[in-house]
């Protein structure tokens, strides 16, 4: 199953795919202000049956304050619903910004979406 969905004009794309019955959420751009109803309502759109997700970084470029808000606020989310919600890939100039607020000590970080998916 793959979904994208593409919102405008910040370039900002989310692809959807399942893996066993768990979400991967691909995400493209940047991540601000500008986008972050786009980023939670996909985050927050998991199926209650089963909320573990995977977020692919590899191709976000930037992140501020307000991806910090919306990844914490979905992580309550997922962990309220017995869920999970793990990151992947994510690029050096983001996982500085992660593990300054220390948000990689929060949700967890991985190599590959593999590695998130199995962990």
């Amino acid at each position: 199953m793959t979904d994208t969905h593409r919102a405008a004009p910040s370039g900002l794309s989310i692809d959807r795919t399942a893996v066993d019955g768990m979400r991967v959420l691909t995400v493209r751009g940047e991540i601000d202000h500008d986008v972050k109803d786009v980023l939670s309502e996909a985050l927050l759109s998991f199926d209650a049956a089963t909320p573990r997700t995977v977020v692919d970084l590899s191709g976000v470029t930037f992140m501020d304050s307000s991806g910090i808000n919306v990844f914490v606020a979905a992580h309550q989310a997922m962990s309220d619903a017995q869920g999970w919600l793990r990151m992947a890939c994510v690029q050096e100039s983001v996982l500085r910004l992660l593990q300054l607020v220390g948000l990689d000590q929060v949700i967890g970080c991985h190599a590959t979406v593999e590695q998130a998916l199995t962990a």
